[in-house]
Protein backbone atom coordinates (compact mmCIF):
# COMPACT_ATOMS: atom_id res chain seq x y z
CA UNK A 1 0.00 0.00 0.00
CA UNK A 2 2.58 2.76 0.60
CA UNK A 3 4.69 1.81 -1.97
CA UNK A 4 1.78 1.98 -4.42
CA UNK A 5 0.19 5.26 -3.58
CA UNK A 6 3.04 7.35 -4.46
CA UNK A 7 2.99 5.92 -7.73
CA UNK A 8 -0.85 6.36 -8.36
CA UNK A 9 -0.64 10.13 -6.81
CA UNK A 10 1.89 10.56 -9.21
CA UNK A 11 0.34 8.67 -12.29
CA UNK A 12 -2.57 10.87 -11.47
CA UNK A 13 -0.77 14.12 -11.65
CA UNK A 14 0.48 13.48 -14.43
CA UNK A 15 -2.77 12.75 -16.27
CA UNK A 16 -3.73 16.38 -14.68
CA UNK A 17 -0.71 18.33 -16.39
CA UNK A 18 -1.21 16.58 -19.30
CA UNK A 19 -4.96 17.38 -19.69
CA UNK A 20 -4.10 21.12 -18.64
CA UNK A 21 -1.54 21.26 -21.02
CA UNK A 22 -3.92 19.81 -24.10
CA UNK A 23 -5.99 22.90 -22.94
CA UNK A 24 -6.34 25.07 -25.59
CA UNK A 25 -5.76 28.80 -24.06
CA UNK A 26 -3.30 26.86 -21.46
CA UNK A 27 -1.38 26.32 -24.89
CA UNK A 28 -1.99 29.95 -26.57
CA UNK A 29 -0.49 31.17 -23.30
CA UNK A 30 2.39 29.67 -22.99
CA UNK A 31 3.40 29.94 -27.02
CA UNK A 32 2.25 33.68 -26.77
CA UNK A 33 5.16 34.09 -23.89
CA UNK A 34 7.47 32.62 -26.33
CA UNK A 35 5.95 34.58 -29.45
CA UNK A 36 6.23 37.93 -27.69
CA UNK A 37 9.52 37.82 -26.86
CA UNK A 38 10.99 36.16 -29.68
CA UNK A 39 8.88 39.37 -31.90
CA UNK A 40 10.56 41.77 -29.20
CA UNK A 41 14.30 40.52 -29.99
CA UNK A 42 13.51 40.44 -33.46
CA UNK A 43 12.54 44.49 -33.36
CA UNK A 44 15.26 44.91 -31.06
CA UNK A 45 17.47 43.10 -33.63
CA UNK A 46 15.76 45.17 -36.93
CA UNK A 47 16.78 48.37 -35.53
CA UNK A 48 20.39 47.56 -35.13
CA UNK A 49 20.59 46.45 -38.32
CA UNK A 50 19.17 49.84 -39.34
CA UNK A 51 21.76 51.52 -37.76
CA UNK A 52 24.18 49.06 -39.14
CA UNK A 53 23.56 49.82 -42.38
CA UNK A 54 22.90 53.60 -41.69
CA UNK A 55 26.22 53.41 -40.66
CA UNK A 56 27.62 52.72 -44.03
CA UNK A 57 25.86 54.79 -45.82
CA UNK A 58 26.21 57.94 -43.76
CA UNK A 59 28.84 57.12 -41.05
CA UNK A 60 26.69 57.09 -37.76
CA UNK A 61 23.83 54.79 -36.35
CA UNK A 62 21.50 57.50 -34.08
CA UNK A 63 18.12 58.31 -35.39
CA UNK A 64 18.91 61.85 -35.57
CA UNK A 65 19.51 61.87 -39.40
CA UNK A 66 19.20 65.14 -40.10
CA UNK A 67 21.54 66.66 -38.08
CA UNK A 68 23.98 63.91 -39.13
CA UNK A 69 23.84 64.41 -42.85
CA UNK A 70 24.28 68.36 -42.36
CA UNK A 71 28.39 67.35 -41.81
CA UNK A 72 27.99 65.68 -45.05
CA UNK A 73 28.92 66.95 -48.63
CA UNK A 74 25.60 67.37 -51.01
CA UNK A 75 26.17 64.77 -53.62
CA UNK A 76 26.96 62.16 -50.41
CA UNK A 77 23.05 62.90 -49.24
CA UNK A 78 21.82 63.26 -53.38
CA UNK A 79 23.55 59.27 -53.66
CA UNK A 80 23.08 57.78 -50.73
CA UNK A 81 19.37 56.54 -51.36
CA UNK A 82 19.58 56.60 -54.89
CA UNK A 83 22.88 53.72 -54.28
CA UNK A 84 20.68 52.06 -51.72
CA UNK A 85 17.69 51.92 -53.98
CA UNK A 86 20.02 50.18 -56.71
CA UNK A 87 21.39 47.55 -54.26
CA UNK A 88 17.73 46.60 -52.75
CA UNK A 89 16.09 46.46 -56.06
CA UNK A 90 19.17 44.04 -57.30
CA UNK A 91 18.40 42.23 -53.90
CA UNK A 92 14.08 41.39 -55.13
CA UNK A 93 15.81 41.02 -58.43
CA UNK A 94 18.40 37.70 -57.78
CA UNK A 95 17.70 36.66 -54.26
CA UNK A 96 13.78 37.34 -53.86
CA UNK A 97 12.37 36.62 -57.44
CA UNK A 98 8.60 37.95 -57.28
CA UNK A 99 9.31 39.52 -54.26
CA UNK A 100 8.25 42.67 -52.77
CA UNK A 101 8.27 45.14 -49.94
CA UNK A 102 5.99 43.69 -47.00
CA UNK A 103 4.19 45.17 -44.31
CA UNK A 104 1.01 45.32 -42.44
CA UNK A 105 -1.37 44.91 -45.15
CA UNK A 106 0.10 41.48 -45.93
CA UNK A 107 -0.47 40.85 -42.17
CA UNK A 108 -3.99 41.95 -42.42
CA UNK A 109 -4.24 39.50 -46.10
CA UNK A 110 -2.74 36.59 -44.28
CA UNK A 111 -5.28 37.01 -41.50
CA UNK A 112 -8.25 37.28 -43.80
CA UNK A 113 -7.20 35.06 -46.19
CA UNK A 114 -4.35 32.54 -45.43
CA UNK A 115 -5.31 31.29 -41.82
CA UNK A 116 -2.65 32.99 -40.27
CA UNK A 117 0.20 31.98 -42.51
CA UNK A 118 3.05 34.09 -43.47
CA UNK A 119 6.12 32.78 -45.40
CA UNK A 120 9.13 32.79 -43.00
CA UNK A 121 12.08 33.06 -46.23
CA UNK A 122 9.81 35.70 -47.56
CA UNK A 123 9.30 37.56 -44.38
CA UNK A 124 13.28 37.24 -43.28
CA UNK A 125 13.90 39.15 -47.00
CA UNK A 126 11.15 41.34 -46.53
CA UNK A 127 12.77 42.49 -43.37
CA UNK A 128 16.41 43.12 -44.59
CA UNK A 129 14.53 45.02 -47.96
CA UNK A 130 12.41 47.24 -45.39
CA UNK A 131 16.14 48.06 -43.07
CA UNK A 132 18.60 48.52 -46.41
CA UNK A 133 15.57 50.67 -47.52
CA UNK A 134 15.34 52.83 -43.82
CA UNK A 135 19.23 53.04 -43.53
CA UNK A 136 19.74 54.31 -46.93
CA UNK A 137 17.24 57.22 -46.21
CA UNK A 138 14.31 56.33 -47.72
CA UNK A 139 10.87 58.06 -46.38
CA UNK A 140 9.27 54.99 -44.80
CA UNK A 141 8.84 54.06 -41.44
CA UNK A 142 10.41 50.76 -39.26
CA UNK A 143 7.19 49.67 -37.70
CA UNK A 144 5.24 48.42 -40.29
CA UNK A 145 8.21 45.93 -41.22
CA UNK A 146 8.40 45.20 -37.12
CA UNK A 147 4.80 43.55 -37.33
CA UNK A 148 5.42 41.69 -40.15
CA UNK A 149 8.60 40.22 -38.55
CA UNK A 150 6.62 39.05 -35.66
CA UNK A 151 3.38 38.02 -37.38
CA UNK A 152 6.06 35.66 -39.38
CA UNK A 153 7.78 34.25 -36.06
CA UNK A 154 4.23 33.89 -35.18
CA UNK A 155 3.30 32.27 -37.95
CA UNK A 156 6.69 29.62 -37.84
CA UNK A 157 6.00 28.91 -34.48
CA UNK A 158 1.84 28.34 -35.35
CA UNK A 159 2.95 25.84 -38.41
CA UNK A 160 5.53 23.79 -36.02
CA UNK A 161 2.80 23.52 -33.40
CA UNK A 162 0.08 22.24 -36.32
CA UNK A 163 -2.44 24.36 -35.08
CA UNK A 164 -5.90 25.45 -36.52
CA UNK A 165 -6.71 28.00 -38.60
CA UNK A 166 -8.41 30.04 -35.28
CA UNK A 167 -5.01 29.24 -33.53
CA UNK A 168 -3.13 30.36 -35.92
CA UNK A 169 -4.97 33.87 -36.22
CA UNK A 170 -4.80 34.50 -32.70
CA UNK A 171 -0.76 33.65 -32.98
CA UNK A 172 -0.57 36.14 -35.63
CA UNK A 173 -1.84 38.57 -33.36
CA UNK A 174 -0.05 37.89 -30.70
CA UNK A 175 3.22 38.66 -32.97
CA UNK A 176 1.59 41.76 -34.20
CA UNK A 177 1.01 42.95 -30.50
CA UNK A 178 4.80 42.24 -29.47
CA UNK A 179 6.53 44.04 -32.24
CA UNK A 180 4.23 46.89 -31.91
CA UNK A 181 4.76 46.75 -28.21
CA UNK A 182 8.35 46.25 -28.32
CA UNK A 183 8.57 49.55 -31.33
CA UNK A 184 6.63 51.45 -29.08
CA UNK A 185 6.95 51.13 -25.16
CA UNK A 186 3.30 50.55 -25.88
CA UNK A 187 1.50 47.55 -24.38
CA UNK A 188 -1.80 48.99 -24.31
CA UNK A 189 -1.27 50.31 -27.83
CA UNK A 190 0.00 47.05 -29.03
CA UNK A 191 -2.73 44.88 -28.19
CA UNK A 192 -5.24 47.28 -29.49
CA UNK A 193 -3.26 47.32 -32.79
CA UNK A 194 -3.59 43.97 -33.22
CA UNK A 195 -7.35 43.00 -32.60
CA UNK A 196 -8.40 46.34 -34.58
CA UNK A 197 -6.27 46.27 -37.58
CA UNK A 198 -5.92 42.24 -37.36
CA UNK A 199 -7.85 40.37 -35.81
CA UNK A 200 -10.73 42.00 -36.50
CA UNK A 201 -13.01 41.41 -33.17
CA UNK A 202 -12.26 41.78 -29.08
CA UNK A 203 -13.07 37.81 -27.75
CA UNK A 204 -11.85 36.30 -24.84
CA UNK A 205 -10.26 33.88 -26.94
CA UNK A 206 -7.56 36.34 -28.40
CA UNK A 207 -7.71 38.90 -25.93
CA UNK A 208 -5.93 37.36 -23.44
CA UNK A 209 -2.78 35.62 -25.29
CA UNK A 210 -2.38 39.35 -27.14
CA UNK A 211 -2.21 40.95 -23.51
CA UNK A 212 0.48 38.09 -22.67
CA UNK A 213 2.12 38.54 -25.99
CA UNK A 214 2.51 42.05 -25.95
CA UNK A 215 3.05 42.14 -22.41
CA UNK A 216 6.15 40.09 -22.71
CA UNK A 217 7.21 42.17 -25.61
CA UNK A 218 7.63 45.43 -23.77
CA UNK A 219 9.29 43.66 -21.02
CA UNK A 220 12.05 42.73 -23.77
CA UNK A 221 11.62 46.21 -24.60
CA UNK A 222 12.64 47.82 -21.88
CA UNK A 223 14.82 45.87 -20.81
CA UNK A 224 17.10 46.43 -23.68
CA UNK A 225 16.44 50.20 -24.52
CA UNK A 226 14.98 50.97 -21.13
CA UNK A 227 11.36 52.54 -19.83
CA UNK A 228 11.19 55.89 -21.47
CA UNK A 229 8.66 57.30 -24.37
CA UNK A 230 9.85 58.02 -27.57
CA UNK A 231 9.08 61.46 -27.36
CA UNK A 232 10.10 63.64 -24.05
CA UNK A 233 7.86 66.93 -24.57
CA UNK A 234 7.27 69.84 -22.32
CA UNK A 235 3.50 69.11 -20.27
CA UNK A 236 0.58 70.46 -21.93
CA UNK A 237 -3.32 71.15 -20.71
CA UNK A 238 -6.22 72.27 -22.24
CA UNK A 239 -6.33 76.01 -21.81
CA UNK A 240 -9.63 76.84 -22.36
CA UNK A 241 -13.27 74.95 -22.99
CA UNK A 242 -13.03 76.62 -26.67
CA UNK A 243 -10.09 74.92 -28.15
CA UNK A 244 -12.61 71.82 -28.64
CA UNK A 245 -14.06 73.84 -31.32
CA UNK A 246 -9.89 74.33 -32.88
CA UNK A 247 -9.78 70.46 -31.96
CA UNK A 248 -12.45 69.47 -33.92
CA UNK A 249 -11.57 71.70 -36.54
CA UNK A 250 -7.76 70.07 -36.60
CA UNK A 251 -9.76 66.84 -37.22
CA UNK A 252 -10.53 68.28 -40.33
CA UNK A 253 -7.24 69.21 -41.63
CA UNK A 254 -6.18 66.23 -40.61
CA UNK A 255 -8.38 63.97 -42.58
CA UNK A 256 -7.51 65.81 -45.55
CA UNK A 257 -3.87 65.45 -45.04
CA UNK A 258 -4.31 61.83 -44.28
CA UNK A 259 -6.47 61.71 -47.69
CA UNK A 260 -3.77 63.81 -49.88
CA UNK A 261 -1.29 61.23 -48.63
CA UNK A 262 -2.61 58.41 -49.48
CA UNK A 263 -3.76 59.79 -52.83
CA UNK A 264 -0.42 60.69 -53.61
CA UNK A 265 0.60 57.31 -52.01
CA UNK A 266 -1.69 55.61 -55.22
CA UNK A 267 -0.32 58.37 -57.55
CA UNK A 268 2.95 57.90 -57.53
CA UNK A 269 2.97 53.72 -57.71
CA UNK A 270 1.15 54.85 -61.30
CA UNK A 271 3.92 57.04 -62.15
CA UNK A 272 6.35 54.28 -61.58
CA UNK A 273 4.41 52.06 -63.62
CA UNK A 274 4.11 54.73 -66.10
CA UNK A 275 7.49 55.18 -66.53
CA UNK A 276 8.31 51.15 -68.01
CA UNK A 277 10.82 51.27 -66.11
CA UNK A 278 12.42 47.57 -65.28
CA UNK A 279 11.52 46.82 -61.57
CA UNK A 280 14.94 46.33 -60.30
CA UNK A 281 16.07 50.11 -61.48
CA UNK A 282 12.85 51.91 -59.79
CA UNK A 283 14.13 52.51 -56.58
CA UNK A 284 17.29 53.77 -57.35
CA UNK A 285 15.28 56.07 -59.33
CA UNK A 286 12.81 56.93 -56.62
CA UNK A 287 16.15 57.60 -53.78
CA UNK A 288 17.63 59.67 -56.53
CA UNK A 289 14.52 61.99 -55.91
CA UNK A 290 14.34 61.64 -52.12
CA UNK A 291 18.10 62.64 -51.68
CA UNK A 292 17.53 65.80 -54.09
CA UNK A 293 14.77 66.42 -51.67
CA UNK A 294 17.09 65.91 -48.93
CA UNK A 295 19.79 68.04 -50.25
CA UNK A 296 17.41 70.68 -49.29
CA UNK A 297 15.38 69.31 -46.49
CA UNK A 298 17.14 66.41 -44.46
CA UNK A 299 14.67 65.79 -42.05
CA UNK A 300 12.56 64.04 -44.59
CA UNK A 301 15.36 61.27 -44.85
CA UNK A 302 14.51 57.83 -43.24
CA UNK A 303 11.96 57.20 -39.79
CA UNK A 304 12.06 61.25 -39.34
CA UNK A 305 11.84 61.17 -35.15
CA UNK A 306 14.18 64.04 -34.63
CA UNK A 307 12.05 66.48 -37.27
CA UNK A 308 8.59 65.55 -34.55
CA UNK A 309 10.54 66.07 -31.16
CA UNK A 310 11.70 69.49 -32.89
CA UNK A 311 8.00 70.28 -34.08
CA UNK A 312 6.59 68.75 -30.31
CA UNK A 313 8.96 71.12 -28.55
CA UNK A 314 7.79 74.52 -31.32
CA UNK A 315 11.46 74.32 -32.86
CA UNK A 316 10.16 75.20 -36.24
CA UNK A 317 7.94 78.16 -37.79
CA UNK A 318 4.94 78.12 -39.88
CA UNK A 319 6.69 78.14 -43.22
CA UNK A 320 8.77 75.21 -42.29
CA UNK A 321 6.12 72.84 -40.93
CA UNK A 322 4.34 73.46 -43.88
CA UNK A 323 6.98 72.57 -46.33
CA UNK A 324 8.13 69.74 -44.33
CA UNK A 325 4.46 68.45 -44.46
CA UNK A 326 3.74 68.59 -48.21
CA UNK A 327 7.41 67.42 -48.74
CA UNK A 328 7.10 64.43 -47.07
CA UNK A 329 4.31 63.29 -48.63
CA UNK A 330 5.78 63.45 -51.74
CA UNK A 331 9.03 61.59 -50.85
CA UNK A 332 6.87 58.75 -48.95
CA UNK A 333 5.00 58.42 -52.19
CA UNK A 334 8.13 58.19 -54.64
CA UNK A 335 9.51 55.76 -51.90
CA UNK A 336 6.75 53.62 -51.68
CA UNK A 337 5.91 53.58 -55.47
CA UNK A 338 9.37 53.25 -56.53
CA UNK A 339 10.07 50.15 -54.46
CA UNK A 340 10.99 50.92 -51.41
CA UNK A 341 10.17 48.27 -47.87
CA UNK A 342 9.27 49.89 -44.86
CA UNK A 343 5.99 50.82 -42.93
CA UNK A 344 3.66 54.19 -42.95
CA UNK A 345 2.99 54.44 -39.36
CA UNK A 346 6.21 57.00 -38.73
CA UNK A 347 5.37 58.71 -42.09
CA UNK A 348 1.95 59.49 -41.02
CA UNK A 349 2.88 60.48 -37.30
CA UNK A 350 5.66 63.01 -39.32
CA UNK A 351 2.71 64.37 -41.49
CA UNK A 352 0.61 64.77 -38.72
CA UNK A 353 2.93 66.54 -36.46
CA UNK A 354 3.59 69.13 -39.00
CA UNK A 355 -0.38 69.65 -39.82
CA UNK A 356 -0.72 69.85 -36.34
CA UNK A 357 2.01 72.35 -35.51
CA UNK A 358 1.00 74.84 -38.52
CA UNK A 359 -2.68 74.47 -37.17
CA UNK A 360 -2.05 75.49 -34.20
CA UNK A 361 0.25 78.39 -34.99
CA UNK A 362 -3.01 79.95 -36.59
CA UNK A 363 -5.25 79.17 -34.39
CA UNK A 364 -3.62 80.89 -31.79
CA UNK A 365 -3.20 84.09 -33.84
CA UNK A 366 -6.00 85.45 -32.40
CA UNK A 367 -5.87 84.93 -28.67
CA UNK A 368 -3.26 83.38 -27.70
CA UNK A 369 -3.91 83.75 -24.01
CA UNK A 370 -6.48 81.04 -24.72
CA UNK A 371 -3.86 78.84 -26.80
CA UNK A 372 -2.59 75.56 -25.34
CA UNK A 373 0.38 76.03 -27.21
CA UNK A 374 1.16 74.82 -30.70
CA UNK A 375 2.97 71.85 -29.49
CA UNK A 376 -0.06 70.79 -28.25
CA UNK A 377 -1.78 70.89 -31.39
CA UNK A 378 1.34 69.07 -32.68
CA UNK A 379 0.77 66.12 -30.45
CA UNK A 380 -3.40 66.01 -31.43
CA UNK A 381 -2.31 66.23 -35.21
CA UNK A 382 0.44 63.73 -34.77
CA UNK A 383 -3.07 61.31 -33.48
CA UNK A 384 -5.54 62.37 -36.22
CA UNK A 385 -3.43 62.14 -38.91
CA UNK A 386 -1.85 58.52 -38.32
CA UNK A 387 -5.14 57.42 -37.11
CA UNK A 388 -6.71 58.04 -40.19
CA UNK A 389 -4.27 56.64 -42.58
CA UNK A 390 -3.91 53.25 -40.41
CA UNK A 391 -8.04 53.08 -39.98
CA UNK A 392 -7.44 52.07 -36.59
CA UNK A 393 -8.65 55.28 -34.46
CA UNK A 394 -8.27 53.18 -31.07
CA UNK A 395 -5.08 51.73 -31.12
CA UNK A 396 -3.60 55.46 -32.21
CA UNK A 397 -4.92 56.91 -29.34
CA UNK A 398 -3.72 54.92 -27.49
CA UNK A 399 0.03 54.77 -29.05
CA UNK A 400 0.11 58.99 -29.06
CA UNK A 401 -0.85 58.38 -25.27
CA UNK A 402 2.00 55.80 -24.71
CA UNK A 403 4.35 57.89 -27.09
CA UNK A 404 4.36 60.66 -25.20
CA UNK A 405 3.36 59.75 -21.78
CA UNK A 406 1.15 63.02 -21.61
CA UNK A 407 -2.58 62.12 -20.47
CA UNK A 408 -3.39 65.49 -20.40
CA UNK A 409 -4.39 65.58 -23.72
CA UNK A 410 -6.16 62.93 -24.03
CA UNK A 411 -9.75 64.21 -25.00
CA UNK A 412 -8.33 66.39 -27.61
CA UNK A 413 -6.30 63.43 -29.27
CA UNK A 414 -9.86 61.66 -29.25
CA UNK A 415 -11.62 64.39 -30.65
CA UNK A 416 -9.64 64.77 -33.86
CA UNK A 417 -8.72 61.60 -34.17
CA UNK A 418 -12.83 60.27 -34.42
CA UNK A 419 -13.49 63.38 -36.67
CA UNK A 420 -10.53 62.30 -38.62
CA UNK A 421 -10.90 59.07 -38.88
CA UNK A 422 -14.71 59.12 -39.98
CA UNK A 423 -13.79 61.83 -42.48
CA UNK A 424 -11.30 59.58 -44.19
CA UNK A 425 -13.40 56.85 -44.32
CA UNK A 426 -16.29 58.72 -45.91
CA UNK A 427 -14.09 60.51 -48.73
CA UNK A 428 -11.41 57.88 -49.29
CA UNK A 429 -12.32 54.73 -48.09
CA UNK A 430 -11.19 52.90 -44.43
CA UNK A 431 -6.90 52.63 -44.93
CA UNK A 432 -3.77 52.81 -46.73
CA UNK A 433 -4.13 49.22 -45.70
CA UNK A 434 -7.08 48.72 -47.48
CA UNK A 435 -5.66 50.51 -50.82
CA UNK A 436 -2.94 48.66 -50.82
CA UNK A 437 -4.72 45.32 -50.85
CA UNK A 438 -7.46 46.49 -53.16
CA UNK A 439 -4.61 47.69 -56.06
CA UNK A 440 -3.94 43.46 -55.62
CA UNK A 441 -7.35 43.00 -55.93
CA UNK A 442 -8.50 41.76 -52.89
CA UNK A 443 -11.22 42.66 -50.49
CA UNK A 444 -11.13 42.29 -47.01
CA UNK A 445 -14.17 42.35 -44.85
CA UNK A 446 -13.40 43.48 -41.20
CA UNK A 447 -10.24 41.16 -41.14
CA UNK A 448 -12.51 37.98 -41.22
CA UNK A 449 -11.13 34.38 -42.73
CA UNK A 450 -13.46 35.27 -46.00
CA UNK A 451 -11.09 32.38 -47.53
CA UNK A 452 -13.41 30.09 -46.29
CA UNK A 453 -15.66 31.39 -49.36
CA UNK A 454 -13.13 30.87 -52.02
CA UNK A 455 -14.95 28.85 -55.00
CA UNK A 456 -18.46 29.85 -54.07
CA UNK A 457 -19.86 32.27 -56.39
CA UNK A 458 -23.11 34.48 -56.40
CA UNK A 459 -25.08 32.09 -58.69
CA UNK A 460 -24.77 29.39 -55.89
CA UNK A 461 -27.08 31.39 -53.51
CA UNK A 462 -28.66 33.30 -55.68
CA UNK A 463 -32.67 33.11 -55.63
CA UNK A 464 -34.94 33.73 -58.51
CA UNK A 465 -37.92 35.27 -56.35
CA UNK A 466 -37.74 38.59 -56.81
CA UNK A 467 -40.09 41.17 -57.07
CA UNK A 468 -40.03 43.76 -60.33
CA UNK A 469 -41.90 45.62 -61.81
CA UNK A 470 -41.70 47.95 -65.27
CA UNK A 471 -40.37 51.26 -65.17
CA UNK A 472 -43.73 52.48 -66.73
CA UNK A 473 -45.84 51.31 -63.81
CA UNK A 474 -48.02 52.92 -61.98
CA UNK A 475 -48.35 54.37 -58.03
CA UNK A 476 -50.97 51.45 -57.42
CA UNK A 477 -48.65 48.70 -59.23
CA UNK A 478 -45.65 49.82 -57.14
CA UNK A 479 -47.93 50.01 -54.04
CA UNK A 480 -49.43 46.60 -54.22
CA UNK A 481 -45.52 45.42 -55.32
CA UNK A 482 -44.25 46.49 -52.01
CA UNK A 483 -46.86 44.78 -50.12
CA UNK A 484 -46.06 41.25 -51.49
CA UNK A 485 -41.73 41.79 -52.20
CA UNK A 486 -39.76 39.64 -49.86
CA UNK A 487 -37.53 42.12 -48.16
CA UNK A 488 -39.70 45.02 -48.84
CA UNK A 489 -37.57 45.99 -52.20
CA UNK A 490 -38.62 45.77 -55.37
CA UNK A 491 -36.43 46.01 -58.27
CA UNK A 492 -36.99 48.46 -61.46
CA UNK A 493 -36.92 46.82 -65.07
CA UNK A 494 -37.10 48.04 -68.41
CA UNK A 495 -39.19 46.25 -71.50
CA UNK A 496 -36.74 44.05 -71.93
CA UNK A 497 -35.85 42.96 -68.24
CA UNK A 498 -32.64 45.54 -68.35
CA UNK A 499 -31.92 47.06 -63.95
CA UNK A 500 -33.01 50.34 -64.02
CA UNK A 501 -32.88 50.83 -59.97
CA UNK A 502 -34.74 49.75 -57.12
CA UNK A 503 -37.53 51.08 -54.88
CA UNK A 504 -38.83 50.45 -51.36
CA UNK A 505 -41.44 52.17 -48.93
CA UNK A 506 -39.08 54.83 -47.57
CA UNK A 507 -37.99 56.06 -51.47
CA UNK A 508 -42.23 56.63 -52.08
CA UNK A 509 -41.96 58.92 -49.31
CA UNK A 510 -45.66 61.24 -49.88
CA UNK A 511 -46.71 58.64 -52.09
CA UNK A 512 -46.35 55.83 -49.85
CA UNK A 513 -50.16 56.61 -48.47
CA UNK A 514 -51.55 59.95 -49.28
CA UNK A 515 -54.10 59.70 -51.57
CA UNK A 516 -55.15 61.64 -54.54
CA UNK A 517 -51.34 61.66 -55.36
CA UNK A 518 -51.53 59.07 -58.39
CA UNK A 519 -51.62 62.45 -61.01
CA UNK A 520 -48.08 63.78 -60.14
CA UNK A 521 -46.62 60.39 -59.62
CA UNK A 522 -43.47 59.54 -61.67
CA UNK A 523 -41.49 56.32 -60.60
CA UNK A 524 -38.50 57.73 -62.64
CA UNK A 525 -38.14 60.61 -59.85
CA UNK A 526 -38.40 57.92 -57.36
CA UNK A 527 -35.85 55.22 -58.22
CA UNK A 528 -33.29 54.34 -55.97
CA UNK A 529 -29.95 53.95 -58.79
CA UNK A 530 -26.99 53.63 -55.91
CA UNK A 531 -27.63 50.25 -54.93
CA UNK A 532 -24.81 48.09 -55.83
CA UNK A 533 -25.22 44.94 -58.62
CA UNK A 534 -23.76 41.96 -58.45
CA UNK A 535 -22.84 39.22 -61.57
CA UNK A 536 -23.96 35.45 -61.24
CA UNK A 537 -19.86 34.79 -61.27
CA UNK A 538 -19.07 37.28 -58.17
CA UNK A 539 -17.05 35.34 -55.72
CA UNK A 540 -18.88 35.89 -52.38
CA UNK A 541 -15.70 36.49 -50.52
CA UNK A 542 -15.29 39.79 -53.12
CA UNK A 543 -18.96 40.88 -52.56
CA UNK A 544 -19.14 40.97 -48.80
CA UNK A 545 -18.69 44.89 -48.72
CA UNK A 546 -21.28 45.99 -51.08
CA UNK A 547 -24.20 45.05 -48.92
CA UNK A 548 -23.48 47.88 -46.57
CA UNK A 549 -24.51 50.25 -49.27
CA UNK A 550 -27.70 48.58 -49.78
CA UNK A 551 -28.61 48.76 -46.55
CA UNK A 552 -31.16 46.04 -46.31
CA UNK A 553 -29.38 43.39 -46.78
CA UNK A 554 -30.29 42.83 -50.71
CA UNK A 555 -28.83 43.20 -54.31
CA UNK A 556 -29.83 42.42 -57.31
CA UNK A 557 -27.91 39.87 -59.64
CA UNK A 558 -27.93 40.17 -63.18
CA UNK A 559 -26.43 38.83 -66.61
CA UNK A 560 -22.51 38.49 -66.60
CA UNK A 561 -22.43 39.73 -70.22
CA UNK A 562 -24.88 41.94 -72.60
CA UNK A 563 -26.95 44.26 -70.78
CA UNK A 564 -27.73 44.13 -67.06
CA UNK A 565 -30.81 41.69 -67.71
CA UNK A 566 -32.45 41.17 -63.81
CA UNK A 567 -31.73 37.32 -63.26
CA UNK A 568 -32.06 36.86 -59.44
CA UNK A 569 -31.72 38.44 -55.71
CA UNK A 570 -28.97 37.67 -53.20
CA UNK A 571 -29.90 38.46 -49.61
CA UNK A 572 -27.02 38.87 -46.84
CA UNK A 573 -28.69 35.96 -44.50
CA UNK A 574 -28.01 34.08 -46.90
CA UNK A 575 -24.53 34.41 -47.51
CA UNK A 576 -23.97 34.86 -43.99
CA UNK A 577 -25.17 31.49 -43.19
CA UNK A 578 -22.95 29.84 -45.86
CA UNK A 579 -20.26 31.13 -44.26
CA UNK A 580 -21.03 29.94 -40.82
CA UNK A 581 -21.40 26.40 -42.36
CA UNK A 582 -18.08 26.97 -44.20
CA UNK A 583 -16.45 27.59 -40.32
CA UNK A 584 -18.22 24.70 -38.88
CA UNK A 585 -17.14 21.92 -41.77
CA UNK A 586 -13.95 23.59 -41.43
CA UNK A 587 -13.71 23.17 -37.58
CA UNK A 588 -15.20 19.82 -37.77
CA UNK A 589 -11.88 18.77 -40.55
CA UNK A 590 -9.45 20.10 -37.99
CA UNK A 591 -10.89 18.86 -34.91
CA UNK A 592 -10.58 15.77 -36.86
CA UNK A 593 -7.02 16.03 -38.08
CA UNK A 594 -6.30 16.68 -34.49
CA UNK A 595 -7.94 13.36 -32.94
CA UNK A 596 -5.77 11.78 -35.28
CA UNK A 597 -2.31 13.32 -34.59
Amino acid sequence: MSDGFPVKWISKGRERALHVLRNEQVLLSGLAVVIGVAAAFSAVLFRELIGLIQTGFYGFEHERVASGVAALAWWHVLLAPAVGGLLIGLFVRYLMPGGRPQGVADVIEANALRAGRVSGRVGLGAAFVSAASIGAGASVGREGPAVHLGATIASWIGRRFRLNRSQSRTLLGCGVAAAVAASFNAPVAGVFFALEVVIGHYALTAFAPIVIASVAGTVVSRTYFGDVPAFVVPPHEIASFFEFGAFALLGITSAIAAVAFMRVFRFSQKVADFTRLPLWIRPAVGGLAVGGIAVFYPEILGVGYEAMDNALNENYALLMLVTLALLKIVATGISFGFGFGGGVFSPSLFIGAMVGGAFGIIASIPNPDISSGHGAYTLVGMGAVSGAVLGAPISTMLIIVELTGDYRLTIAVMVAVVIASLLTRTLHGPSLFHDQLAARGITVRGSHDVAVLSGVVVADLMRDDQASIRDDASLEDVRKALLSAAGGVVFVVDGKNRLQGSITLADLGKYAFETNTEAEFKLDEVIDRSRPILAGGDELGTVLDRFGAGGDGQLPVVRETGWPVLVGRLDEADVMRAYNQALERLRDEEHGESRGR
